[in-house]
């Protein structure tokens, strides 16, 4: 019954280690119905397992304190029955079958103790009560363990571990009798109060302790095999029993015994079992700190039966993981490495180490005081620990001792044997490292998972407590020369960087920069280590997170040595681009470390070369690093990886920014889907960059929240970027860089103080440079050298010390001066901070410095042959110590120090020793044989850099301890803007990365990648509109595509055209000026296909050369269907892209289309590939709005006016068609009033017109616009404007074909459109387009007709309701834009005033006058006031402008030209003037004063057949509108004579310089007066009066000849006037209309006149001095001026005299106060006159005489009596005379009325 029972309820826990037959029955349910008598085992394990261990781990153990189960004495009775029940069924078979065999054996015989305790044991067994008494059962057990009989200790190794299946260990709480509230003592790895008793000598240890050491006590380095696996299933139940808790130091001798079993075991089996029992341990430790206490013993079946099937099956499945997610498989890989069995000393030993306070590691060396190492004797802490902590202490002693197992060092021999046991020893606990970061990471990160230190109290998080260990472990282990431990290590690095770079910031970046980037960059590593940091970058690179976290903490932190990110990039750059010339010459060796062994045993042990592979997400790194090549392709991956994730980073993050951007993507895609490759979407990106599943997921913990600024992240890359140039500066020209640093604020001011600070404490300056800085002999040199010793910290440091600490800090220079500053200042220092020292004074100190230098110099100095021995030495430094030695002891010691150990810089350490390769000649060639010195090499660099690292390690791990952690922040991303910087600063990288290899490869998944690569790097570049690179990566694409060299174009250039056509159609919203590239693209690749097919095309650039036509196979590609959609999507989906990408798109479209004509030159097939597709894709925007429709028109619109007047017919013939096209689909779109569309895509018919000199292409022109009329004319609006403006360009056409079918086009518009052209505002348009025929003097058949048109025009205008002539008088008042009188009338009368002013055509010009005239008469009644203003402003006076400026003259081509319009058109318009203002004078009379004006202008030119008409004019003015004129308007008729009279008066006669004889004669001067006026007519205005010489200036001979002429036309003109006046004045109307007043006034302007005439004339001498330099050819004189104005005069004041009316009468006073001086002064002359002589002046005066004789005659009886005495004796002279009639006849009644008047005749006769 029973041995059914326990044969059928066999555990599964531990089944399959090697298939014993005895087994344990587990804690499940049994599938058969119990027996009464049994209490049925289902219920009660179940009972077990869940209800009474929830409370159980916690109340069962005395380790487990500060527990707050209310219950937990009851459940610990309840728990004993349980167990006494099971005994009384199971035990029986359980115990006593191996108590029996103890009973049974020999060694019992011999030993009482074994004896007596079997006996005890098998009765209580017997007697029901084992279960209660669990040591004393265990006791017999134990002793059999300890006989090292193979047998005895299989059988209780075996019951041992079924009775912890059972939970039989699990104690009661011995301290439950101890109140709760006091703190029990705090739990100790051996289970006991913390005392100092050694281990087991207390009577009581904890039973767990006790089975545990039992256990692990049985293994020794010669244990059988057997046995061997007994104590890995034993220890493997303990571990993982659910119910038995094992802590500390019990746990960590449990893991050991296992990894012993593991090396020193031969039996493969055993191996296999230990490597996968300790993985299960390890794991178990793990995974119960991140469980719920409740949760662990539930789960705990499901891990042991994994465990079974797990090991049985050699690890090769997965199994269940504790928290339910999948495991690793723990695979060992059976590859050809080999594990050898060796012991493994110092883990042996350790196995005693109970205490775990001194382990024999060989890494002392950093456990100098670390807190965590005190950590297992945990005293009475503050803190209350909970079972969570104490598992977290297990996890973290488990890992810290892995770690310390990592860190052995290997000698020659293990490296090159992976079956010796430090080898093994080492690949374990790094897999097992690896394993345990890569599934329990939360752990890491957690930060509730604190470990409480035993010594001082503190609570570490597990990060920080692991850290020095896991980075030293990776900083020993990084730079291994054996592959496998590498590439562990590499796996181990990238678990961190993935899942604790939060935590790890500083020492992630101290491994990248010290070690990882080093071997990439290092010649002697080889091929497969750089190859794996690679792989790990190229995860790193596909973790767009990481990534751009990597730059936030490093490239932007100004606390980082490195810019990280920025140098990866470039070494990634490097190694894609890099040439095929290997660093290894010839085969390469197989790896890097290892020669093949040849005797390979048979039974290989299981090989842990490649354990990562056992891990998710490790790499398989077997096929890496086989090639030169391969490395350029993996790091060609990492650079399309970096570019993948910026682009999922910045462009998905980026999505609310750009939501239409993207929007735009996903439209453009969807017409092509089928023949394109997958765009690189961010969606699509995502899912490919997470790395094997969701691995880098559960690594990755949630970043810190710390804000992201990145303008902040910005400022400090700046700030980064312009120290690092400072630093660049100081190491080339130190005072340079001082002066930089200062001013950019890195050095906060110039005081020696900050400027040393700055010295000792920045990274990156050069010793060297601070040396030779610090050293100078300026006085502020020295000054920062003194501050800079007092800094360093020279206080209780032995000699030796202090000044190897003071030369590592700056490099010593050369001179002697300046090395005695430096250490007379060292002495100093080193005196000031060390009292008890043996040194006398400084000077001491000073020598002794002095004379170790030369030592360390003498010593190591490979150049110094002979030697200082050390009593050279003592020697050297007798009587230093002022006068006396200092102690021998003391420089011997020195002496050694030197001797052994070198004072040399720091980066000379790191840097390691350069690579020689061996010397020449045949000893050395023998040396070498056999020998990898590349390898050597690398060894030693890398030990250099790993003692480097570790350094620094230890100096963070001390300032953390100081507690300045806080520095240290990391930062997480979440913007996406941070893509921009990181893509700016290795954009040239990428570029050259990805260029090279499309350049150099023909393998078209390379180049799939590189394009790839583009396309992402273009992506963007466009995405954040970086201009520079964006032009710089669509240059580059486009020249790989070889369209302009077909010859030499293979399969990889095809792929470029795919890849930049996709660029196109998935960017072209952000291409913007890079359109160009594409654009021309795919003009040649239709250029291509062309050629391809056979077509010949011109080609002006290949003169004489044979064109290369590119392959058929290549040209059948170019018109695939990728290539051919694509292409075409560039154009049709052009309408997606958005308002300012289509303006660039048209823009480079129109450049290339232009580059293409132009090629073709004045080919008969010019190439208008770009021309068609403009106009395409001109049809696929019609749809786009107006406003974005006018931008594009403004490039297109420029593009047709080039094209259309192209030299090439041809060209001009396709331009205008397609202009036509578009046209017509334009006008098919109606258009709103006051938009111009149509007006701007006509323009270019009109340029073509104006510009284009081909007649056919203007013929064609004018075809067009004709279509366009006959087909939309209902729907032209603003075009109307256009046409016209292109039929008044054709009127200027000399081909009369193109004028005249012009002219007949508008005659029809006019004819049929008119109502239209109003309606739309193109009036105006018309009338100027009819006035440009009408200029036209080739054809004046067309002129004539057109003149009529537009005389025609006018009643048809008024009769047009559209004109709004015919509106009611009540009508609204139009605005003034709007008047119908200017946008209809005034256009009409303009165009008429245009003709008149440059009609070439006479006749055509004089029918215009004629006509504006008449139109003006005929209609002018009806014209508003106003109107009529513009009229005389605009159009009448104007026409007369050219009298007044000569700026007016330049209309005319010829002064010819000029004569006869002056002579016709310009005198005939005058006259129609003077008769417009006569006709409609009351309207008009508002603007006499311009017209004066104007007729004074007229009269006052040199011109006198111009100036008579004037004054005709004015004399016609005056005479016909005399009644008409008011009394204000006669006052400004009569200043304008006023002014006529001075301004033409000639004041220069008097002029005394004009008289002084100029070298050259008079004879020239005379000449010269006869070029008077000829045939021509020009207008030259007179200057005014005011113009005479200065006195001192003499003018020259031109000057004055021009002056004299002037003088001559201003006596005509005032001739002139003085004839008008007496004309009008004689006019009677004129007389009796103009008021007395102004009639004095002109008398007095006439008296002036006379008087100047007179003073002239009387000056004989100045007369003569005129004649004599020239003036004239006879003696000058104004005798007729003189006579004239007399006459005048005379007439008028006696006509006044003698009228009758009042006001004549009441001024009669002043008529005679100017009357009589005037006519006795005419009397006293013409006495004077000599009849020989002056014949002509009698005969001038002659009348003048007469009427004064005859008015004075007339006087009334008192006035003739009054001014008889002045008048009479004149009159006697005149008897004495000769006389004519007309005087006598007066002068005898003058006579006979002073007879009457005298009495002398009687009245009466």
């Amino acid at each position: 019954m029973n041995v059914s029972l326990t044969n059928e309820d066999k555990p599964q826990e531990n089944q399959g280690y090697e298939g014993q037959e005895d087994e344990i029955p587990p804690p499940v349910p049994s599938p058969k119905p119990a027996q009464a008598t049994e209490v049925p085992r289902s219920t009660s394990s179940t009972a077990f397992t869940t209800e009474s261990h929830a409370n159980g781990p916690e109340s069962s153990r005395s380790q487990s304190p500060a527990t707050s189960n209310a219950g937990s004495t009851g459940s610990a009775a309840h728990k004993r029955s349980m167990t006494i029940s099971q005994g009384h069924t199971v035990s029986v078979v359980l115990i006593s079958t191996a108590l029996e065999t103890i009973a049974a054996s020999k060694e019992a015989k011999r030993s009482v103790a074994m004896r007596d305790s079997t006996r005890h044991a098998l009765e209580l067994v017997k007697s029901n009560q084992g279960g209660a008494r669990p040591r004393e059962v265990f006791e017999p057990l134990r002793l059999a363990c300890e006989t090292r009989s193979e047998k005895l200790m299989i059988a209780s190794l075996d019951c041992i571990s079924k009775l912890i299946s059972y939970s039989f260990f699990a104690e009661p709480n011995t301290h439950l009798s101890q109140p709760i509230d006091s703190p029990p003592p705090s739990p100790h790895p051996s289970g006991r109060s913390s005392t100092s008793v050694p281990p087991y000598s207390s009577p009581q240890p904890s039973l767990v302790d006790l089975v545990a050491h039992t256990i692990t006590a049985c293994h020794t380095e010669n244990t059988p095999d057997a046995v061997s696996l007994q104590i890995v299933k034993a220890l493997l139940s303990l571990v993982l029993s659910p119910t038995i808790l094992v802590h500390h130091s019990s746990l960590l001798k449990a893991v050991r015994t296992v990894y012993n079993v593991f090396l020193l075991s031969t039996d493969p089996v055993n191996q296999m079992v230990a490597q996968g029992g300790l993985t299960q341990m390890v794991h178990h430790v793990f995974t119960r700190c991140r469980q719920n206490n409740r949760k662990a013993s539930a789960d705990a079946s499901s891990i042991s039966e994994g465990l079974s099937s797990a090991t049985r099956s050699s690890f090769s499945m997965p199994t269940a993981d504790y928290n339910g997610s999948s495991t690793e498989r723990v695979e060992d890989s059976q590859k050809s490495t080999r594990l050898s069995s060796a012991s493994l000393p110092s883990l042996s030993s350790a196995t005693e180490d109970d205490n775990m306070k001194k382990r024999s590691e060989p890494s002392k060396s950093f456990e100098k005081a670390n807190p965590l190492d005190a950590l297992p004797e945990v005293e009475h802490a503050a803190h209350h620990l909970t079972l969570r902590d104490l598992f977290i202490k297990d996890a973290f002693l488990v890992f810290r001792a892995l770690c310390k197992l990592t860190m052995k060092p290997l000698n020659a021999e293990s490296e090159r044997d992976l079956k010796s046991h430090p080898m093994r020893s080492k690949l374990l606990s790094l897999h097992l490292v690896l394993t345990v970061l890569n599934s329990h990471m939360p752990l890491f990160v957690d930060p509730s998972a604190i470990i409480y230190s035993s010594s001082s109290n503190d609570a570490t998080t597990f990060a920080q407590a692991i850290t020095q260990y896991l980075c030293l472990s990776l900083s020993r282990n990084a730079v291994s020369p054996v592959p496998q431990v590498f590439e562990i290590s590499v796996e181990i690095f990238w678990r961190v960087l993935s899942g604790l770079r939060t935590k790890l910031k500083k020492e992630i970046e101290v491994l990248l920069h010290e070690i990882f980037i080093p071997i990439l960059e290092m010649k002697t590593s080889t091929l497969k280590q750089k190859a794996v940091i690679l792989g790990m970058l190229s995860r790193l690179c596909q973790d767009p997170q990481a990534l751009v976290e990597i730059y936030l903490n490093y490239d932007c932190d100004g606390q980082a040595i490195d810019n990280i990110y920025e140098h990866l990039m470039n070494i990634i750059s490097k190694f894609s681009t890099s040439s095929g010339s290997s660093t290894q010459k010839g085969p390469e060796p197989p790896s890097p470390a290892l020669s093949p062994t040849k005797n390979q045993s048979p039974h290989a042990t299981p090989s842990l070369t490649a354990v990562g592979l056992g891990v998710p997400g490790t790499m398989d790194t077997s096929h890496m690093g086989l090639s030169e090549s391969q490395l350029r392709r993996q790091g060609l991956e990492c650079l399309v990886g970096v570019l993948r994730s910026l682009v999922a980073w910045g462009t998905a993050a980026g999505k609310t920014s750009s939501d239409d951007n993207l929007a735009l993507t996903s439209a453009r895609l969807l017409p092509g889907e089928d023949v394109r490759p997958e765009p690189v979407t961010p969606e699509g990106n995502l899912e490919r960059l997470s790395v094997s599943g969701g691995s880098v997921e559960t690594l990755r913990q949630p970043t810190p929240e710390l804000a992201d600024d990145p303008s902040r992240f910005e400022s400090a890359k700046q700030r980064k970027t312009t120290l690092l140039e400072g630093i660049k500066k100081f190491n080339f020209k130190p005072k340079r860089g001082t002066q930089f640093l200062v001013e950019t604020g890195f050095i906060p001011s110039t005081s020696p103080q900050d400027i040393a600070r700055f010295l000792l404490t920045t990274d990156g300056l050069s010793k060297a440079m601070i040396g030779e800085y610090l050293g100078e002999g300026d006085e502020e040199n020295v000054a920062t050298m003194h501050a800079f010793v007092d800094m360093l910290d020279f206080k209780d440091l032995p000699f030796v010390d202090a000044l190897r600490l003071f030369l590592q800090s700056f490099r010593l220079p050369g001179e002697a001066q300046k090395i005695d500053r430096f250490m007379l200042k060292f002495a100093e220092r080193y005196i000031a901070g060390n009292v008890k020292t043996p040194f006398a004074n400084a000077d001491t100190a000073y020598v002794l410095a002095y004379s170790t230098i030369l030592l360390n110099t003498d010593a190591h100095n490979p150049q110094v042959k002979k030697r200082m021995t050390k009593a050279d030495f003592l020697k050297n430094n007798r009587g230093i110590n002022d006068g006396a030695d200092l102690p021998e002891e003391m420089l011997s010691v020195i002496y050694d120090e030197i001797v052994s150990n070198e004072i040399r810089m720091k980066d000379e350490v790191e840097s390691g020793i350069a690579v020689t390769g061996p010397g020449p000649g045949l000893a050395n060639a023998l040396a070498s044989v056999g020998r990898d010195l590349q390898k050597e090499a690398y060894v030693m660099q890398s030990n250099g850099m790993a003692n480097k690292t570790e350094a620094l390690f230890r100096t963070m791990m001390r300032t953390q301890r100081k507690g300045s952690k806080g520095v240290d922040q990391f930062f997480s991303a979440s913007h996406f803007v941070h893509v921009r910087p990181m893509f700016d600063v290795a954009w040239i990288p990428f570029l050259a990365g990805l260029s090279g290899p499309l350049q150099e490869t023909d393998d078209l998944e390379v180049v799939e990648l590189c394009l790839e690569g583009f396309k992402n790097a273009i992506r963007i570049v466009c995405f954040f509109d970086l201009e520079l690179q964006r032009n710089a990566f669509v240059t580059t694409l486009a020249k790989f595509t070889f369209l302009n060299n077909l010859g030499e174009m293979k399969t990889k250039n095809m792929e470029a055209i795919k890849a930049l056509l996709d660029v196109a159609v998935t960017e072209g919203n952000n291409l913007k000026g890079s359109w160009h590239e594409v654009l021309t693209c795919v003009s040649q690749l239709e250029h291509m296909q062309l050629i391809s097919n056979g077509v010949d095309i011109p080609d002006p650039g290949r003169k004489g050369r044979g064109r290369k036509v590119p392959t058929e196979e290549l040209a059948n590609e170019s018109r695939s269907t990728h290539i051919t959609v694509a292409a075409d999507m560039v154009f049709s989906l052009s309408h997606f892209l958005s308002g300012t990408a289509i303006v660039d798109f048209v823009q480079a479209l129109s450049d290339v289309s232009w580059e293409e004509i132009q090629s073709s030159g004045l080919s008969q097939h010019p190439r208008l590939f770009s021309l068609q597709k403009l106009v395409e894709i001109s049809y696929y925007n019609m749809n786009r709005i107006r406003l974005e429709w006018s931008n594009l028109w403004d490039i297109l619109g420029e593009h047709f006016n080039q094209v259309c007047c192209h030299n090439n017919p041809h060209v001009g013939f396709f331009a205008l068609d397609s202009l036509r096209q578009l046209a017509m689909r334009f006008l098919e779109k109606e258009e709103l009033p006051h938009f111009k569309f149509q007006k701007d895509f006509l323009k270019p018919f009109e340029y073509t017109m104006i510009h284009n000199q081909n007649p056919d292409i203007r013929d064609m022109v004018l075809q067009c616009l004709q279509q366009m009329i006959q087909a939309r004319v209902q729907n032209m609006r603003s075009g109307w404007r256009t046409m016209f403006g292109v039929f008044s360009a054709a009127s200027k056409v000399l081909t009369e074909r193109v004028a005249s079918s012009a002219f007949e086009i508008v005659s029809r518009l006019n004819k049929d459109h008119f109502p239209a052209i109003v309606r739309y505002g193109a009036f105006a348009d018309l009338t100027v387009c009819i006035t440009e025929f009408c200029k036209v003097s080739k054809y004046q058949k067309i002129s004539l007709l057109a003149i009529a048109m537009l005389r025609g025009v006018i009643p048809v205008m008024l009769e047009c309701p559209d004109c709004s002539f015919v509106s009611t008088d009540e009508h609204v008042v139009n605005p003034p834009t709007d008047d119908p009188m200017i946008r209809y009338w005034f256009p009409v009368l303009f165009g008429f005033y245009d003709i008149i002013m440059n009609g070439e055509d006479l006749e055509v010009r004089r029918l215009a006058l004629d006509s504006l005239f008449t139109t003006l008469k005929t209609y002018g009644k009806t014209y508003p006031v106003q109107f009529w203003d513009t009229v005389c402003q605009e159009l009448l006076f104007p026409i007369f402008a050219v009298l007044k400026s000569s700026q007016d003259l330049s209309r005319f081509s010829t002064q010819e030209d000029m004569s006869v319009w002056l002579s016709t058109t310009m005198i005939q318009a005058l006259r129609d003037l003077i008769d417009l203002y006569t006709y409609y004078f009351d309207i008009l009379e508002r603007f006499l004063d311009g017209l004066l004006d104007l007729l004074c202008v007229c009269i006052c030119q040199e011109n006198d057949t111009l100036a008579r008409i004037g004054t005709s004019c004015l004399q016609q003015l005056l005479e016909s509108n005399v009644t008409k004129l008011s009394t204000a308007r006669w006052e400004r008729v009569t200043t304008t004579f006023v002014r006529l009279f001075k301004t033409t008066t000639p004041h220069q006669l008097f002029d005394e310089s004009l008289r002084v004889e100029i070298d050259g004669g008079p004879s020239e001067l005379a000449d010269s007066s006869t070029e008077t006026n000829g045939l021509t007519i020009l207008p030259a205005p007179l200057s005014p009066n005011n113009e005479s010489s200065k006195p001192d200036m003499r003018p020259s001979l031109t000057e004055r000849r021009r002056i004299f002429k002037q003088i001559i036309v201003k006596c005509v003109l005032q001739l002139l006037l003085i004839e008008t006046t007496n004309d009008l004045l004689r006019n009677d109307a004129v007389y009796n209309t103009i008021p007395p007043d102004q009639l004095l006034r002109l008398m007095g302007v006439l008296d002036h006149s006379y008087q100047f005439a007179r003073m002239f004339n009387d000056d004989k001498e100045l007369r003569t001095g005129l004649w004599k330099v020239g003036f004239m050819k006879h003696l000058p004189n104004l005798l007729k001026q003189e006579s004239s104005s007399a006459a005048t005069l005379v007439h008028v004041l006696l006509r006044m005299y003698y009228d009758t009316r009042p006001d004549h009468q009441s001024a009669r006073p002043q008529i005679a106060e100017r009357l009589l001086p005037l006519g006795l002064g005419v009397l006293q002359d013409y006495n004077k006159l000599r009849a020989d002589t002056q014949g002509k002046n009698i005969v001038a005066w002659t009348p003048v005489v007469a009427e004064i004789l005859d008015g004075f005659c007339r006087f009334d009886d008192k006035a003739f009596v009054r001014y008889l005495p002045a008048i009479y004796p004149l009159a006697t002279e005149l008897l004495s005379r000769e006389m004519a009639p007309e005087i006598r006849q007066p002068l005898k009644t003058y006579f006979v009325r002073v007879g009457y008047a005298q009495g002398i005749l009687d009245v009466s006769s």
